[in-house]
């Protein structure tokens, strides 16, 4: 589904990618949601060309195809859970109150719904950016250091269920991380220096 030269992601593939701080994780990460727009060569979503694009392009392309778990969550603090979500929504096919009810009900928030994220843990604001990014049933999740403010245990917790969600989904993921528990949940894991080179070449 991700196609680049010398790397590509198949439908339902996991991945993750190891990298420390500054060495482009979020960069690349934005370059295949369409966030940044490559100076040279392409970036394919389920066979449509990411980089041909204009912003709006981009912008559909990515709504109806990718869901982003940011580092910082990205919520909207004057909305409640699941007006996050739906909100979410308006991007993609548009808003499906039982299915965010469904979806916020699967990650565990079924009784935080009416909750803003001042009043929700880091853990559940967490769950709530998995669920938005999971609202439009996108064929590709990327996950950027989605447990970066979550202590071991919880981190452990959510990389499971970001796992378990996505493969029942049949969703790619594509998640990066410097956190080598994280990383050791994956059976494919590669370091991103590796794919930056193979991707200059």
């Amino acid at each position: 589904m991700i196609d680049m030269p010398h790397f590509s992601l198949q439908r339902g593939a996991q991945l993750a990618l190891r990298g420390e701080s500054g060495s482009g994780k979020t960069t690349l990460l934005n370059l295949i949601a369409g966030i940044l727009k490559a100076d040279s060569g392409h970036v394919l979503i389920d066979g449509k060309d990411m980089c041909s694009l204009p912003e709006s392009g981009r912008d559909r392309l990515r709504a109806g195809n990718i869901g982003y778990i940011f580092q910082t969550f990205n919520l909207l603090q004057g909305y409640t859970a699941l007006e996050n979500v739906m909100l979410g929504m308006m991007f993609g096919a548009g808003a499906d109150k039982d299915f965010a009810l469904s979806i916020l009900g699967r990650v565990g928030l079924e009784d935080r719904i009416d909750h803003k994220p001042a009043q929700l843990s880091v853990g559940q604001q967490q769950r709530v950016a998995l669920a938005r990014a999971l609202a439009n049933r996108p064929k590709l999740v990327l996950a950027d250091e989605p447990t970066g403010n979550l202590d071991i245990r919880n981190a452990g917790v959510a990389v499971d269920l970001i796992r378990q969600i996505c493969g029942e989904s049949g969703a790619a993921l594509l998640l990066v991380s410097h956190d080598r528990n994280v990383l050791d949940k994956f059976e494919r894991a590669e370091n991103l220096s590796v794919i930056n080179r193979t991707l200059n070449n």
